[in-house]
């Protein structure tokens, strides 16, 4: 069983970074893919990026490509999400999720943390 737990969401301008944090627990931590999704109310979640433990397999959606950054830190067990540029459009409220490298669906989920980006 993975256990996950995001902070550092917040309010902050157009423009502005914000990074969040993912500290993971469980046993065989290696054994995950981690993945960063978001979602607004109304809206369906949305994927933004995903990484494995050994840091050389990241991948994100088109729209925060280049703006956003997902690392993982592993003597801390802890993901992180940096985020440069931000946009109204990144308001959501995101959710650090684990799924098994072997399979496509992400089982264990955090409880989110809020993002606001003002215009």
């Amino acid at each position: 069983q993975v256990q996950l737990v995001e902070s550092g969401g917040g309010l902050v301008q157009a423009g502005d970074s914000l990074r969040l944090s993912c500290a993971a627990s469980g046993r065989t931590l290696s054994s995950y893919t981690m993945g960063w999704f978001r979602q607004v109310p109304g809206k369906e979640r949305e994927f933004v990026a995903r990484i494995t433990w050994s840091g050389g397999n990241s991948y994100y959606a088109d729209s925060v490509k280049g703006r956003f950054t997902i690392s993982t830190d592993n003597a801390k067990n802890t993901v992180y999400l940096q985020m440069n540029s931000l946009k109204p459009e990144d308001t959501a409220v995101y959710y650090c999720a684990a799924r098994l490298l072997s399979t496509y669906e992400y089982r264990h989920w955090g409880q989110g943390t809020q993002v606001t980006v003002s215009s």
